[in-house]
């Protein structure tokens, strides 16, 4: 039986709690057996980290201690698979900065906050959006510095509406990539927990969490 941890703080406005028990359940009935906590110190628990398959943060903003993120990286590098979505895992710990190199990305902005837009599919070959069109959302269309390292699977595109100076910008909404021996999945969709109402949304990011496990 593969196992995962998820975790989830921080910032209540995401709803990082109602955005696991959506999850957890989609997992186990994967065949997966998922702790959840509601501290980072599990975090210091090394021999049960390198164990795990799956770490999924679901942690805003926060704060994390040298000892805590020092245990994540460890374990995502030496081979248990990180996947995670929205701000719960790219707007987590915005002072550290070798945690961001290795989710990918971090969130500066978004414009017009809750908004209409499109999430286009760039890859339709890849097992986390293979069969899948573009799709709509209304949520937060976020605007982040990504790693240009990264393997993107779907993008969407600033109107400039609300900032006219990102007028046409083309921006990753779902990417993988490696850290270490580990399997990195993202996607910056999941405002809220209603957002994974969408179909699209609530499939990218099981597929991404199948896909990054170890």
């Amino acid at each position: 039986m593969k196992s995962a941890l998820m975790i989830w703080g921080g910032w209540d406005g995401h709803e990082p709690k109602q955005c696991v028990e959506i999850f957890a359940p989609l997992l186990e009935a994967k065949g997966y057996h998922v702790r959840i906590a509601d501290t980072l110190d599990v975090l210091l628990e090394a021999d049960s980290l390198r164990a795990l398959d799956l770490i999924t943060p679901v942690w805003t903003m926060g704060a994390i201690t040298p000892e805590q993120e020092k245990g994540l990286l460890t374990a995502i590098e030496g081979g248990v698979g990180l996947a995670g979505w929205h701000g719960g895992m790219g707007d987590a710990f915005r002072n550290n900065t070798e945690y961001q190199f290795m989710v990918g990305g971090q969130w500066v902005a978004h414009p017009g906050n809750i908004i209409d837009y499109t999430v286009n599919i760039t890859n339709h070959d890849d097992p986390i959006t293979a069969g899948l069109a573009d799709f709509r959302m209304h949520s937060e269309q976020y605007y982040m510095h990504v790693d240009p390292a990264n393997d993107v699977l779907a993008t969407t595109t600033f109107s400039g509406e609300h900032c006219p100076w990102i007028a046409g910008t083309v921006m990753p909404v779902v990417w993988k990539r490696r850290w270490g021996q580990g399997r990195v999945f993202y996607t910056s969709l999941g405002h809220v927990a209603a957002d994974f109402d969408v179909t699209e949304a609530r499939e990218i990011v099981l597929r991404g969490m199948l896909w990054a496990s170890k």
